[in-house]
């Protein structure tokens, strides 16, 4: 059985034509990321297509974050870029390791690599011989607790 594939249609004949022309096919490229790329630097030229397709909010998103590298640019503070823009300092943090790196990763993304795993301690049971110090004695239930008496 083979799949159907509908074809939808647009009140705009002009947009479907143009998003046609933008998306190259998958099949000039070598890579998954390569084809992306490409299609990424196509679309970010067609004002349309960009405006159909991102929310309000992705769009507010885009354009705090380059508010907040013009504030880098003119030499002004976290705090200072935080209180205009009402941006949290991790939010600046990660767009200021953006320039640096060439690449923006949030917070989120990046806690899957850099951010240190916490470590616990193994409690009083690790070490045998410091753990029947603490534990020496009879075992005498208080109002304030378990208390251990030596006798």
């Amino acid at each position: 059985m083979g799949k159907k594939e509908k074809e939808v249609n647009f009140a705009d004949k002009s947009i479907s034509d143009k998003i046609l022309a933008v998306i190259p096919p998958i099949e000039n490229y070598s890579s998954r990321k390569e084809w992306e790329d490409a299609c990424w630097k196509k679309i970010s030229k067609a004002e349309e297509i960009l405006d159909l397709l991102t929310t309000s909010y992705e769009r507010h998103n885009f354009v705090m974050r380059v508010a907040a590298l013009k504030g880098f640019i003119s030499g002004k503070s976290y705090r200072q870029i935080s209180n205009d823009l009402f941006l949290s300092l991790q939010t600046i943090s990660s767009i200021k390791k953006a320039i640096t790196e060439n690449h923006y990763r949030s917070y989120q993304e990046r806690s899957k690599i850099e951010r240190k795993k916490k470590k616990y301690s193994k409690g009083p049971g690790s070490n045998k011989d410091r753990y029947k110090q603490w534990r020496e004695g009879r075992r005498v239930r208080t109002k304030y607790g378990t208390v251990y008496v030596r006798s």
